[in-house]
């Protein structure tokens, strides 16, 4: 799948309550976990599969979100939706962390910055 998001996702692990409505009209909530996260957008694995363009709300420790399915997958462990925050229901790290959050982009800038000081370590005081 082609990657459209404008912001960097965040892989990240927490468990949220999710509720919509079917399309029956029933109500519905479950838990689900929180893949990943960015500005605009979640990822939500979830054992029931979610209609595509279903608004959701996601229940954090923190508060809540708000978006619109834009796809539901079936892999091997489950359904992965991938949902798109509505306005006002922007993610920032700031206001919430997910229990566990991982910045690839810090990673591989600290990989990165170790590995010059590897190759090129400071000269010793004399």
């Amino acid at each position: 799948m082609d990657e459209r998001r404008a912001d960097t996702r965040m892989l990240c692990s927490e468990l949220v309550d999710v509720y919509w409505t079917d399309l029956q009209g029933h109500p519905r909530e479950i838990l689900a976990n929180l893949e990943d996260i960015s500005p605009c957008g979640v990822c939500l694995q979830l054992d029931d599969p979610v209609h595509p363009d279903t608004v959701l709300r996601i229940r954090h420790p923190k508060g809540e979100f708000r978006g619109n399915v834009r796809y539901c997958l079936y892999r091997e462990i489950g359904y992965f939706l991938g949902v798109e925050l509505l306005p006002g229901y922007e993610w920032s790290p700031e206001a919430y962390q997910p229990e566990y959050l991982l910045d690839l982009r810090t990673l591989v800038q600290n990989s990165a910055k170790r590995a010059v000081e590897k190759a090129d370590p400071p000269a010793p005081d004399q």
